[in-house]
Parts: C-alpha cells; sequence; structure tokens
C-alpha cells in the first residue's frame, strides 16, 4: 500500500513549460500536469533527467528543482529554490 507523503496540496493543471538542465543549455518543451507550492509533476521526452534543473513557466517565472521520481516519460520533482514559491503559487493560481 502506498502512502502519501505529500507536504502540500498538488493541484492538476495541463501547462505547457520548459525545462532547462544546465546554465546556458537549450530549454526543452515539457508538460506540468499538477503543481504545488513544494514541486510539480511534468511529463516531457527526455530520458536522460539529471538530478537537478530548472523549470521555467509559461509565465517566464523558473524554479530550481531536483528529480524525485521518474516513470517513463512522466517524472515529479521537488523544489530547491526556496526563494521563490510566489511563482509556483501564481502558475498554479492560473492553472485552471
Amino acid at each position: 500500500m502506498l502512502v502519501d507523503q505529500r507536504r502540500s496540496e498538488r493541484l492538476a493543471c495541463n501547462k505547457l513549460a520548459q525545462i532547462q538542465f544546465d546554465y546556458g543549455s537549450l530549454p526543452r518543451d515539457c508538460m506540468i500536469t499538477d503543481i504545488s507550492e513544494t514541486g510539480v509533476k511534468v511529463v516531457a521526452e527526455n530520458y536522460e533527467m539529471p538530478t537537478e534543473f530548472t523549470i521555467i513557466f509559461s509565465t517566464g517565472q523558473s524554479r530550481r528543482c531536483q528529480l524525485g521520481w521518474r516513470n517513463g516519460y512522466e517524472f515529479g520533482a521537488e523544489f530547491i529554490d526556496y526563494s521563490n514559491r510566489r511563482a509556483s503559487r501564481t502558475y498554479a493560481a492560473h492553472a485552471h
């Protein structure tokens, strides 16, 4: 039995975003399928996902993330840039 260990409420959404692996690298398209103040669930066509990366929201705001899990094209990540929590709240507010 799986136990839900999430620390904050997740909001379902289907919003386009981009992933940037290293500073200066070209961002790649992805789809955020849910978001919370602490992390995101993303669908992206990339099998070589680094441990840390940046999510760039369609609003232009970005969040630094750490990979938590991966299942095929879907993965979950935790936000690790605590100074930018407003970005995910703003993005989630426009998710519907």
